[in-house]
């Protein structure tokens, strides 16, 4: 739910990129004026999901701020900002905001040099190759050659990277869900095998009686449709059913007042059907599941009313999808648990490649145990070195110690401790006890 109202708000974010350029000629001498400009201050829209959600959504807000670039944001021509219309503009912002630009694509480049060293210091520490090519479409958003200024190119690899990525978005989270209905089969599974052959009857038997309670909810009716909007109408907004008007519950349910419905708007519109499905305080209820099935609906209405594919439905494709034959559907929706999202054969092949990746991972722990055990042998022996160097240097000490008794004995005797010994001449050091200083000739005197 959180993702689907970020990809919703920042539709409204793009709108300003994607449907903009008015046929109005440019004035350059206009654009040269400095007129005064309002005070820069930190952008407050909604988390896309994306990567680089943050630099996204300063780079159009401060966009936003320039009067001439604002002035561009008005109607809407998808084609023009995908060949790059909309970023020549970029020209005739004033300096300030392009100066901002330019801070917010240093910062960008900085964190994104920390975020590669990062996942590459993580895979080498891994003992995985690192995939270069991954990480280097971390950049594909801007103009990574150039990383001091913002510059047309750097608007037109947002744009184009942004709507590539929010285009993918859905079929990113179906693809995830899917993984997560998988997982959740597998592990009930695997717990079922570690059961006592009572226990495991009395399990399933638990799991097919949570499976007809959730299946057994009121119908639930086609999102979009007339019978759905009127449940709103007469529920939500607590108006007869009777007296029901397109163009009134258009803009009831257009919460912030642009003209548009958004995805959250939208989204908004199928709680009192979801409800029907599911309850967060049931046991087989899955929230998770309620979200995807929020989705689902979301998809299934802006693929029948929103015809110019912006995102976003507007009051005249709202009221020209009141006017089609599918507006009446009678049908009830196919829900989640009617619609498996898995086959029998992509659960055996996802099991399969969760062994396969449990091979690898014991495959690496015992190489890696391997390794330890190697490191801790080597050390063993490196401390068996030491003690051994250390054993023959106090060896050496020891008779180097004996060897100068040996010496001083035989030059005397021992040395008696608390005497000072006799000088020998032409030597500082003292003589041994008993000895008489005695006079030493000198060559050529008598």
């Amino acid at each position: 739910m959180v993702w689907s109202k970020a990809l919703a708000r920042c539709g409204l974010v793009l709108l300003s990129l994607w449907l903009c350029i008015h046929s109005v000629p440019i004035s350059v001498e206009k654009a040269k004026d400095k007129p005064e400009v309002e005070q820069l201050e930190p952008p407050q829209s909604a988390d896309t999901g994306l990567h680089y959600d943050r630099y996204l959504r300063e780079v159009i807000e401060y966009l936003e701020k320039d009067p001439h670039f604002r002035e561009k944001l008005k109607n809407a021509n998808m084609d023009d900002i995908k060949q790059g219309k909309l970023s020549k503009e970029l020209d005739f912002v004033q300096h300030n905001f392009r100066t901002k630009l330019d801070e917010l694509k240093r910062e960008e480049m900085s964190r994104l040099r920390m975020l590669i060293k990062a996942k590459h210091d993580l895979r080498e520490g891994n003992g995985n190759t690192p995939d270069h090519q991954a990480l280097l479409k971390q950049f594909e958003h801007l103009n990574h050659m150039n990383p001091h200024t913002f510059e047309v190119e750097d608007l037109d690899r947002l744009i184009q990277s942004a709507t590539s990525d929010l285009e993918n978005y859905d079929k990113k989270h179906h693809d995830e869900f899917k993984r997560y209905e998988m997982t959740k089969e597998h592990e009930r599974r695997e717990r079922l095998k570690t059961m006592s052959e009572e226990d495991r009857r009395k399990e399933e038997q638990h799991y097919e009686e949570m499976k007809k309670k959730h299946a057994n909810h009121p119908k639930v009716n086609h999102p979009g449709s007339e019978d759905q909007l009127k449940e709103v109408w007469q529920e939500a907004d607590g108006l007869d059913p009777e007296d029901f008007d397109p163009k009134t519950f258009f803009k009831m349910h257009d919460s912030n007042g642009d003209g548009f419905l958004d995805e959250s708007e939208l989204e908004a519109l199928f709680t009192k059907e979801l409800e029907k499905v599911y309850d967060p305080t049931n046991e087989e209820d899955d929230m998770v599941e309620m979200e995807e099935e929020r989705l689902r609906m979301r998809e299934h209405v802006m693929n029948e009313v929103d015809t110019n594919k912006d995102r976003l439905v507007s009051l005249s494709e709202f009221i020209a999808a009141t006017k089609k034959e599918e507006f009446h559907e009678k049908d009830e929706w196919e829900t989640l648990d009617q619609n498996p999202v898995y086959t029998e054969e992509e659960l055996r092949e996802y099991e399969r490649q969760l062994a396969n990746e449990e091979n690898d991972i014991n495959t690496k722990a015992a190489e890696l145990q391997k390794q330890r055990e190697e490191l801790e042998r080597k050390q063993e022996e490196l401390n068996t070195q030491k003690l051994g160097l250390k054993q023959a240097m106090d060896e050496m000490e020891r008779i180097k110690g004996q060897s100068l008794k040996a010496e001083v004995k035989q030059s005397g005797g021992p040395i008696a401790e608390g005497k000072p010994a006799p000088v020998v001449p032409g030597n500082t050091q003292p003589l041994p006890p008993g000895h008489q200083q005695q006079d030493v000739p000198v060559p050529g005197h008598s």
